[in-house]
């Protein structure tokens, strides 16, 4: 990241560092029920503190409709549980650019932390509108972006606020974009690139970007139905998507041309329903039922994969093999999740989205090299695509 300025370079001591993390957590009864997404924004955090920084926090939780508060996507839980973990009061702001942001980001004194209401509770902020941008710049001196879980998206408090203050990476960031571009750029090999998820067209540009990079793909959930559709299986009721066989079939053609090892199922379970109590069996890939569908990756199938994954040396992992939120398609997933723990001799990295939710049911998560905080922008980042939020500390981090 040596176009970018990182905090490292930045001298905080009595200013206002306005910054961006992703607090998009779970609740439950009022409180963070997962707390992962908050931990990881601590490094960021604790270092401008370290610097007597007066921390203005700001981020979105859920999918309000932009209309003004709206009490279950409130941030003010969040704050409690910031508290709790960095062991000081958290201020927390009623609104998010209204007169109590003003007034206690005003008087925030060094070493103090503040976090303000829902940005998303504005319907500005995912416009990028550059009246809402003046308004977030006016509650900071420096802005410092660490939620690579929204850089995919350009929004007022992830690209447009860059151009008007003098514009860092923060410490997760920062390490998010350098873990995944060296991944792709200089990976230990063999490469082992594991894809899962419901869609085909979701991740076509990533499968594009992998099948140029690794050697070997995994494909599993329910994305692996329209690949067997275009190497001629019937797959019965499972989820397939009828527009994209034919490009199915041409990136199976180009793995072959490039000499990757593309794998898909030779097993399957599958269901008389999408339901936990379905009547289930567990079928090859050429007798599936007319009147059922694939929900996980069958046991001949989950064992191919785990060896595959324990050869690898880079190992990256985006999207479960299954439902594997039931415990009846659950296994799959978990020996693919316990594949990669197992791999030691390997960089495992987590892509972002149901993988982490996987790797931490299956109580993985400390034995992985890397775990992403953003799924989506991840996923941008693999396909080759340019972050807005990256890019616009590039721009912005000229004021510097």
């Amino acid at each position: 990241m040596a176009t970018i300025n990182t905090i490292e370079s930045l001298d905080a001591r009595g200013k206002r560092a306005l910054c961006r993390v992703d607090f998009n957590v779970p609740l439950r009864d009022g409180a963070v029920s997962d707390d992962t997404r908050i931990v990881a924004a601590l490094p960021t955090i604790k270092a401008l503190l370290d610097q007597d920084a007066r921390v203005v926090l700001m981020s979105h939780l859920g999918r309000p409709d932009g209309t003004g508060y709206m009490a279950e996507f409130s941030l003010e839980p969040v704050a409690k549980r910031l508290s709790e973990l960095l062991g000081i009061d958290v201020a927390f702001a009623s609104d998010t650019v209204g007169p109590d942001a003003q007034a206690k980001s005003a008087a925030l004194e060094d070493g103090q932390v503040l976090l303000l209401e829902n940005l998303r509770f504005d319907k500005r902020e995912k416009k990028n509108d550059p009246e809402f941008c003046q308004e977030l710049a006016a509650l900071g001196d420096v802005y410092v972006n660490d939620a690579f879980g929204t850089a995919h998206r350009a929004h007022a408090s992830t690209a447009g606020i860059a151009a008007l203050l003098p514009a860092y990476a923060g410490k997760l960031l920062q390490k998010e974009v350098e873990t995944l571009t060296g991944m792709l750029d200089n990976p230990r090999k063999p490469f082992v690139a594991i894809l899962g998820g419901s869609k085909v067209s979701d991740k076509v540009a990533v499968i594009d970007a992998l099948i140029d990079k690794c050697d070997t793909l995994i494909v599993g959930g329910g994305m692996c139905f329209t690949f067997l559709a275009a190497q001629g299986y019937s797959v019965g009721t499972s989820l397939m998507e009828e527009d994209w066989i034919e490009r199915a079939g041409q990136m199976l053609e180009k793995a072959k041309q490039k000499g990757v090892a593309l794998l898909l199922p030779t097993d399957v379970v599958c269901a008389d329903k999408f339901a936990e109590d379905a009547a289930t069996k567990i079928v090859d890939v050429d007798a599936i039922p007319d009147d059922m569908m694939g929900l996980d990756i069958g046991p001949k199938t989950a064992e191919a994969y785990a060896n595959a994954i324990l050869e690898g040396r880079t190992v990256f992992w985006n999207g479960p093999m299954g439902v594997f939120e039931m415990d009846a398609f659950a296994q799959g997933t978990r020996t693919v999740a316990e594949a990669v723990a197992q791999n030691q001799e390997a960089d495992t990295i987590i892509g972002g989205g149901d993988s982490v939710a996987a790797v931490n049911k299956f109580d993985l998560a400390d034995q992985m090299t890397f775990i992403s905080t953003g799924g989506g922008a991840s996923m941008e980042l693999v396909q080759g695509s340019a972050l807005p939020g990256v890019e616009a500390l590039k721009e912005g981090g000229q004021n510097a």
